[in-house]
């Protein structure tokens, strides 16, 4: 599926996880906007890679949307608390994900504090991925949702801006000690300098 430009169903995760960094995420619930600017990524590449939810082929309920055809949300909840949202990518039975880990805020800035707190800084707001997902109210009820805007959906990427390769930092992915030589992939990519990166 072709969304905002990118072709989500190449099989490349790991250049679609740095292709999206400057697309805007956006929801739009209840007549409520906000998006934010796409500056941190993670790319997850089954069935090899251990630390993929689709690791050796697994399928669960919760799993089976990442064996769609790439272009629709992955929502899932980490530790009974946290949403988490990817961007499912691959060809349909290629259960490849993007985390989605920091948003540079633009649209509904109020609305994001009200939904995190009133009390939250700016630059607090969506600098992890479970509190961009508080802040722009992303659940389990976008989970296997068109990222496509034209599809009608409430929530979508589009073009933002874009970063020079100069900006981007690649390193390793974040708390997946447990997949041992796939902890070492240098599939983590973010934009440097941005104040809204989880972990700088």
């Amino acid at each position: 599926m072709i969304v905002a430009n990118l072709d989500l169903t190449d099989t490349d995760v790991v250049s679609l996880a740095r292709a999206v960094l400057g697309y805007r995420l956006c929801t739009n619930l209840g007549g409520r906007l906000t998006s934010g600017i796409i500056v941190e990524t993670e790319a997850y590449r089954a069935p090899e890679d251990k630390a993929s939810h689709a690791y050796n082929g697994r399928k669960t309920a919760r799993t089976n949307v990442i064996y769609r055809p790439g272009g629709v949300s992955y929502v899932y909840l980490c530790y009974g608390i946290h949403h988490l949202f990817n961007i499912v990518s691959g060809p349909k039975d290629v259960a490849h994900a993007i985390l989605v880990r920091a948003l540079q805020p633009e649209s509904g800035i109020e609305i994001m504090r009200e939904r995190r707190g009133l009390n939250i800084r700016d630059k607090q707001l969506t600098n992890g991925p479970g509190k961009l997902s508080q802040a722009l109210d992303i659940t389990l009820q976008l989970n296997d949702v068109s990222l496509n805007r034209d599809s009608g959906s409430n929530i979508w990427i589009e073009p933002g801006m874009e970063f020079p390769d100069s900006r981007v930092i690649r390193s390793k992915r974040i708390g997946v000690d447990y997949a041992d030589e796939w902890k070492e992939k240098l599939w983590r990519f973010h934009v440097e300098g941005n104040p809204y990166v989880s972990v700088k």
